[in-house]
């Protein structure tokens, strides 16, 4: 699924991405706006999907992608915080 999207693969594989991986992916992409993959998911997207997102890495996605994206919504009409709302646990409280 994540062929041609490393930075929607770290960001899945959050548990063993570390803050500095991600941004030197992204930074190497040398993107003005985040990957889109076949679903529209961005790699807000994709990280918010996840259980327990750490707060290190979408610090990260939104230090470098322009904030203007959070308003994009993927082919099922859902913004990347609606995937953070309905995946919501108690680890992700600092987010």
């Amino acid at each position: 699924r994540f062929d041609k999207f490393p930075v929607h693969e770290l960001c899945y594989d959050h548990s063993s991405t570390t803050a500095q991986k991600l941004r030197l992916c992204i930074e190497e992409r040398d993107e003005l706006e985040p990957p889109v993959d076949k679903f529209g998911m961005t790699p807000c997207h994709v990280f918010c999907s996840t259980a327990e997102a750490r707060r290190e890495l979408m610090e990260v996605l939104l230090d470098i992608y322009p904030n203007y994206t959070l308003g994009w919504k993927d082919v099922n009409d859902k913004l990347a915080t609606d995937y953070l709302v309905s995946n919501w646990t108690p680890g992700n409280k600092a987010l």
